[in-house]
């Protein structure tokens, strides 16, 4: 299956804790080419399928499987050590996405420690075994997502030739290895050496804030996309300044990102999101806003909607196009 032909090369970059629904509708509707969800514990999700409380309210990991109708394309990002387990959590839902994700590239010890994550890196040979099981499983494409290396060990374009031999349609390069967390700059010659190295879409990740970043990383590496994470982060408006500065040259100031909070709340409450996830999305929100220090405290010490709403009150509402 082919990687779905996107309205911008900038993507949603899934992000633990910040990617859930209401976010991604919003960066959608500010002109993300694609969304993904957070990433996904394969097991959690089988075992939602077959717990005897189905049909009694959605589970955590069910309400993260929830997207907007805004978001098409939308990616699913899944994790897990166990092809059997990865292979039957993307047949279940494998309707409701446009693609299947592989995580072979979170540096988190708790995902780690299980053999999942970029703990796979240590064997191209099992990544490309699970893409190949998962490829002939499903029927949407299937991508993957990897850093560059373990350590001092590079082996991102060892394992882009392997997936692609495999049957992904596209492959995502963090560039940083993952003793590396998210210290030091990204590598993006060797995001660079990726792209030479395969046919499949590339999707360079790393170090990427504003619009002039993004467009010198497009041209330096030759990649078909970026994922903006960390930059994207309480700040849905990025993705309008981007697509407009690829297209002109230029861009407009972003309004105030706490500007965009209403917005958020409205659809955090029409999901039903958990008020400690809207509460921590809310101080993101807030964190480039003047006496950023003062509003992240009266954030944090909310206990309501309407106590959230009211600290952004006074900079007006600016809903993105398109919701």
């Amino acid at each position: 299956m082919r990687f779905p032909k996107l309205s911008s090369p900038a993507i949603l970059s899934p992000m633990a804790g910040v990617t859930d629904v209401a976010f991604r509708s919003l960066c959608k509707a500010a002109g993300a080419g694609l969304t993904c969800t957070e990433f996904l514990s394969s097991a959690a999700i089988v075992r939602a399928q077959h717990s005897p409380h189905r049909g009694r309210g959605l589970s955590r990991t069910e309400a993260m499987l929830v997207t907007d109708p805004i978001e098409k394309p939308v990616a699913v990002q899944l994790f897990g050590n166990s092809v059997e387990e990865v292979v039957a959590a993307a047949q279940q839902v494998e309707d409701r996405f446009d693609v299947i994700d592989v995580n072979c590239g979170c540096p988190a010890w708790k995902v780690v420690r299980t053999g999942a994550g970029s703990a796979l890196l240590k064997s191209p040979a099992k990544i490309a075994s699970f893409v190949s099981r998962l490829a002939s499983a499903v029927r949407k494409p299937v991508t993957v997502k990897i850093r560059i290396g373990i350590d001092q060990h590079i082996n991102a374009v060892e394992v882009a030739r392997a997936v692609e031999d495999a049957g992904a349609a596209a492959i995502a390069v963090h560039g940083r290895t993952q003793a590396q967390g998210y210290s030091g700059q990204a590598r993006w010659d060797v995001i660079r050496d990726v792209k030479q190295a395969v046919n499949i879409p590339v999707i360079g990740n790393g170090d990427v804030f504003s619009p002039e970043q993004f467009a010198a990383r497009l041209e330096q590496s030759g990649v078909d996309a970026i994922l903006l994470a960390r930059g994207a982060v309480g700040n849905p408006f990025l993705f309008a300044q981007v697509n407009q500065f690829l297209r002109t040259g230029s861009y407009e100031p972003a309004p105030p990102a706490l500007s965009a909070l209403p917005a958020y709340l409205a659809l955090a409450e029409r999901y039903n999101l958990p008020f400690a996830q809207v509460k921590s999305q809310a101080v993101s929100f807030a964190k480039a806003a003047p006496g950023a220090k003062a509003l992240r405290e009266k954030l944090m010490t909310a206990k309501t909607r309407e106590e959230l709403e009211a600290v952004a009150e006074p900079i007006g509402t600016r809903v993105p196009q398109g919701l």
